[in-house]
């Protein structure tokens, strides 16, 4: 098949959650033999050169980067707000320049297959009608609305009302390309029974985000063992208030009981005011690391304390493919069917987290079970290349 995946952001490097997800899909695509075409808005706050992606990469795709700005800034937001229907985040990724590309690249190919990466280019469809009979592919990474309504109820004042209006706007433009598309592709479950709820008709298949795991390799040797570990994007605001939740509401009581113990911080792009809170006693912050898998490995529980967002969180799928016992809230491990106290411990409040952690440090075999479980869940469950499969052949079912 020829397949055509069109992104909002450059999908490399891979270090979050949306670039994964459609990386990990493009290797599947192309390690079984198809050929695959990467559309991609290259935005100023997602920037990269088509130099730095390595060779390797570039042999499972045709890379096709566009100049989009898509910067946020308050004067054009506030312009939105008040007059304008249309949600902020959206309208930044309408682009000529995309649509132009795209067009030409509809002429210039018969593609099977137009997977669209997220909610943000849905508005290409009716381009992508004009000039292609392919399929086209909703692949939505997760409920957009519900991401927005969820951060609303953690805000206050302004912000709650802003946010409000934002998640009002974005479930209405969501609504506004229900069925436009041919084919579905949630990435939860979940997801799915959401998407049919708001009146999806279109035939559609589950397909979450896959792991390799002859990269994703669990090892003991460096493990600094009891340590706790939080590793995820920064600048992504579910991320922040729940790392601030979990250092105001537990980490004093978790330091009482073991005060010895270190928690480490990593991800990317952190702002200053979030470093700052980060400094407490016995957390120590590293901001980006070079090699994620590597820093994983090296710690010994892992910490996902989420009370908003969604679809599904690939650093938990990739921590308990290397075997870390997780503590993780129930939103955090949404779209997972994780087993709290088989696989992961799922904490509702602060005294489950606490309680979890404690168990996790004074139980070894506890600790030893959870690994054991959470890598075979993964490996049996979120193998790659398998889900790549299947979702070709939903493609071929479908396909004229």
């Amino acid at each position: 098949m020829k397949i055509l995946q069109v992104t909002n952001k450059v999908p490399f490097p891979t270090n979050d959650g949306g670039a994964i997800a459609c990386m990990n899909l493009t290797s599947g695509f192309a390690l079984l033999g198809h050929k695959v075409t990467i559309l991609a808005m290259n935005t100023k706050k997602h920037h990269t050169d088509l130099s730095e992606i390595p060779e390797s990469v570039k042999d499972w795709a045709d890379f096709r980067l566009v100049s989009v700005p898509a910067q946020i800034s308050a004067f054009p937001a506030l312009l939105n707000l008040f007059f304008s229907g249309k949600p902020y985040n959206a309208v930044r990724f309408v682009s000529k320049a995309f649509a132009r590309e795209l067009k030409m690249i509809l002429r210039s190919n018969d593609f099977d297959i137009i997977q669209l990466e997220g909610l943000y280019v849905c508005p290409y469809i009716s381009l992508i009608r004009q000039y292609s009979k392919a399929k086209i592919v909703y692949r939505a990474h997760n409920i957009e609305h519900e991401i927005w309504e969820r951060t609303a109820l953690l805000s206050s004042g302004l912000k709650y009302l802003y946010l409000k209006i934002l998640a009002k706007r974005i479930k209405k433009f969501e609504e506004n390309f229900i069925n436009q598309y041919d084919l579905l592709v949630p990435i939860t479950e979940r997801d799915g029974i959401i998407l049919d709820n708001l009146g999806n008709k279109r035939p559609s298949h589950v397909s979450p985000t896959g792991i390799d795991t002859t990269v994703l390799i669990p090892h003991s040797k460096n493990l600094e063992h009891p340590s706790l570990f939080h590793i995820g994007s920064l600048e992504w605001s579910p991320n922040q208030e729940g790392l601030i939740w979990f250092i105001e509401k537990c980490w004093p009581k978790i330091r009482h009981i073991f005060p010895e113990l270190k928690f480490y911080i990593a991800g990317r792009k952190a702002p200053d005011w979030l470093v700052r809170r980060f400094n407490v006693p016995n957390i120590i912050f590293l901001g980006e690391v070079p090699d994620a898998y590597q820093f994983m490995n090296s710690k010994s529980i892992m910490v996902v304390p989420l009370f908003s967002g969604s679809g599904m969180r690939i650093k938990i799928i990739e921590g308990m493919a290397l075997g870390k016992p997780i503590v993780s809230t129930p939103i955090g491990t949404e779209g997972i069917a994780t087993q709290s106290g088989t696989n992961i411990l799922i904490a509702e409040n602060e005294k489950e987290f606490v309680a979890g952690i404690e168990q996790l440090i004074a139980d070894k075999e506890l600790f030893v079970n959870i690994s054991k479980n959470a890598i075979e869940y993964i490996q049996n469950k979120f193998d790659n290349l398998a889900l790549a499969g299947a979702l070709t052949d939903f493609y071929k079912k479908h396909i004229e």
